[in-house]
């Protein structure tokens, strides 16, 4: 065929035949035994039904799957040519306590990969606190500690800002640490340098703490002003973010996550328009921090529904194409991370990274391996800053342009996703906005449904989470904790406080009574003050109490509860470690397997899995020809319990006459019964089991039940649950 023949083609003939959706369940269900394709339907958490095929006609209604990136709705991505000009940025969190090992660590870092500058304050720092007025135990945890310009010049020496974005996590202290930064980069002339996001998010700090260090209101004006002045004097600083973590890390959907989100950016420009901010500057400088989940499919489809619902949003609201471009910073989340097995955390961001860079993420944090029970060291800093290098450098996704692109699969997901979030958006706009709806228990309403369904799910192991309820090892070796000494810490950063303030020429008190003075509507004025206050030698604390000098009511609400879905097993592992360390000896559990392999093998590794997440030992073997050859084993091995596990029409002749066997020579072990609770269940309860297992089991009750009878024998067996 000729090039001007193939010109002619019909695109939508072919040689092969297109099968139908029809004809692949035929297909599907005669490859399974006669069993209904339908078995293969999932649900999800937000309640969208996943199919197991998806085909071109579910994506042909949708009008966004025929847009191109880099134009609204921005859903195939925000920039035109995706990756392939500026991959996502490289930008692993920095929470180190002083200043001096910030330093140290971020120029090691950005020598070794690093692109972008994540520097994250601790909570006295973020409350606009001064270290000597703070808690020892408060100071440097989980964040650098600033106090001064000198602080802050001596975290940045040597840092080349010029090509590297900074972005802090600031709390409701915003303002008094941007006047400390650009105090100091004025004196080293390096202020056109700024570009990155100072993260001011009140609400994510009020979901968190349950109030704010000052008026709601205030911290608009505040936001405000930082956003005014950013405009005039460092136009690519961002100076409001959308940190939807403490939503995700409660155990929100997806759909949650989006839109609360969005309903907390809509105030947020809703805000600065009363402040007589045009949406047309406030999204610019507006970023938002969404965290990436477990479920690969949901996350990169995520990703996909924001940016399209934010345009949408911003369009809406008279804002231009270019205001409609959404900043995305993608974060992994601690909900689903294990403390007792970490190294399975480093598989579980690599997934995670893999979505966020699909989905058309700017910029990227992969949670250290051993981030939920330790400051990470060196070598894990190393582990997951590679994680993202290999994706862009060795997988090649920094050469792709909307990778997800024409999947059916995705494009549907994202659609659904899509308009199941925007339904609830307009729900909390309906309760007046996301701080009234916060503030009536609408949202956290909402999240303790989801996240009972989850804690459920974890709980009868029908949601997996391996190295914890699945698969886990309870001779694996913990993590030393955190082993920073906060009190030298403290007594380090009041030494230098202390130090600041005795060479400076005096305290600043003209300064400062200038800042006070200023009316809030004098945006940029107050910024100017709040620097030349820096400048003349006042802390971060002293130019806080100078901008809150009118006091107001401090907001309060129902603050979110924020939980590792492994915590319950981890707790209950380290409660069956005391028990061997307080009795000398392990709690174990004896597997009486009885008969052929094949009658006992899929329940002996059932139960061995069973309980060996609750952190028991099992003592396990290859099965016993006769009763008498299980009884002597299982004497021998001194176990507090044992599970009996044979076939199904062996149990009625098997467990009466084996628990009489092992009960005449006293109340240990504990007697469990590997079998569905079907019509003998009765019978074998009478025969003195005390409990039975199989798949759908409430394993953490049970596990924990377990332990309360090995600690207490003469409590009675079983229960409605076992």
């Amino acid at each position: 065929m000729t090039t001007l023949e193939q010109d002619k083609v019909d695109p939508g003939k072919s040689d092969f035949p297109r099968p139908s959706r029809e004809t692949w369940t035929q297909a599907a269900a005669a490859s399974n035994g006669g069993l209904s394709a339908d078995r293969l339907i999932s649900q999800t958490y937000e309640g969208i039904t996943v199919q197991p095929l998806y085909v071109h006609d579910d994506i042909e209604p949708l009008e966004a799957v025929r847009t191109i990136p880099g134009r609204p709705p921005y859903m195939r991505g925000e920039n035109a040519a995706g990756y392939l000009i500026a991959p996502w940025e490289v930008a692993q969190e920095i929470a180190h306590g002083l200043p001096v090992e910030f330093n140290r660590v971020v120029t090691q870092e950005l020598e070794s990969g690093l692109t972008a500058i994540n520097m994250v304050l601790d909570g006295p720092t973020r409350a606009g606190q001064d270290p000597d007025k703070a808690h020892a135990g408060d100071v440097g945890r989980g964040g650098v500690s600033l106090a001064t310009v000198e602080d802050v010049s001596v975290a940045l020496e040597d840092v080349n800002l010029l090509p590297t974005s900074l972005s802090i996590r600031v709390g409701t202290a915003g303002l008094p640490v941007l006047a400390l930064l650009v105090a100091q980069l004025r004196w080293s002339g390096r202020l056109p340098e700024l570009h990155g996001c100072l993260e001011n998010d009140p609400l994510a700090d009020l979901v968190t703490q349950g109030t704010l260090p000052l008026p709601l209101d205030r911290a608009y004006d505040e936001m405000a002003q930082q956003t005014r002045w950013a405009a005039q004097q460092a136009p690519r600083l961002m100076t409001v973010a959308v940190h939807t973590a403490p939503y995700h890390d409660a155990g929100v959907s997806a759909v949650m996550e989006l839109a609360f989100g969005l309903a907390t950016g809509v105030a947020y420009l809703r805000a600065l328009d009363e402040r007589g901010i045009d949406v047309n500057l406030s999204a610019r400088h507006m970023r938002f921090d969404l965290v990436i989940g477990d479920d690969f499919f949901m996350e990169i489809a995520k990703l996909r529904a924001a940016r399209l619902l934010w345009s949408k949003i911003v369009a809406a609201c008279g804002g231009d194409d270019d205001a409609q471009r959404m900043r995305i910073h993608a974060r992994t989340g601690t909900r689903n991370k294990s403390e007792l097995s970490p190294h399975v955390n480093m598989i579980r961001v690599t997934t995670e990274a893999l979505a966020a860079a699909i989905g058309g993420t700017q910029s990227m944090h992969l949670g250290p391996y051993d981030e939920v029970a330790q400051p990470p060291d060196d070598f894990a800093r190393r582990i997951a800053r590679n994680v993202q290098i290999i994706l862009q450098q060795e997988a090649g996704l920094s050469r792709v342009i909307d990778p997800a692109g024409g999947s059916y699969a995705v494009e549907k997901l994202t659609d659904q996703l899509a308009a199941r979030a925007w339904t609830l958006f307009q729900e909390v706009e309906r309760q007046g906005g996301m701080y009234r709806a916060l503030k009536h228990g609408f949202i956290q309403g909402h999240i303790s449904v989801v996240a009972q369904k989850r804690s459920e799910r974890m709980a009868t192991q029908t949601g997996v989470m391996v190295g914890v309820n699945r698969f886990a090892d309870p001779r694996e070796a913990s993590p030393a904790g955190d082993q920073t000494k906060y009190r030298t810490l403290y007594n380090d950063r009041i030494a230098a406080l202390g130090s600041y303030r005795d060479r400076r020429a005096a305290v600043p008190s003209a300064a400062l009574e200038r800042l006070a003075g200023l009316p809030a509507a004098e945006q940029v004025d107050v910024v100017e003050a709040a620097i030349d206050a820096a400048i003349a030698g006042a802390t971060l604390g002293e130019i806080a109490a100078a901008l809150r000098t009118k006091s107001g009511a401090r907001p309060r609400i129902a603050q979110l509860k924020t939980t590792r879905w492994a915590e319950p097993f981890e707790n209950l592992r380290r409660d069956v470690a005391r028990y061997e360390i307080v009795h000398q000896r392990p709690a174990c559990i004896f597997m009486a397997n009885i008969g052929a392999p094949r009658y006992f093998r899929a329940r002996a590794a059932f139960a061995r899995e069973f309980f060996e997440a609750g952190g028991f030992i099992v003592l396990d073997n290859d099965g016993f020809p006769d009763m008498g050859a299980a009884i002597g084993a299982a004497r021998d091995s001194s176990a507090q319990a044992m599970v009996i596990c044979s076939a199904d029409d062996a149990y009625p002749l098997i467990v009466p006459r084996l628990v009489q066997a092992v009960r005449s020579n006293g109340p240990e072990p504990v007697i469990l019964l590997s079998s569905e609770p079907d019509d003998r269940a009765r019978s074998f309860r009478a025969a003195g089991v005390d409990a039975l297992i199989y798949p759908g089991a409430d394993c953490l009750a049970l596990n924990e039940w377990l332990l309360a009878r090995i600690l207490s024998p003469a409590r009675p067996s079983g229960g409605r649950s076992h």
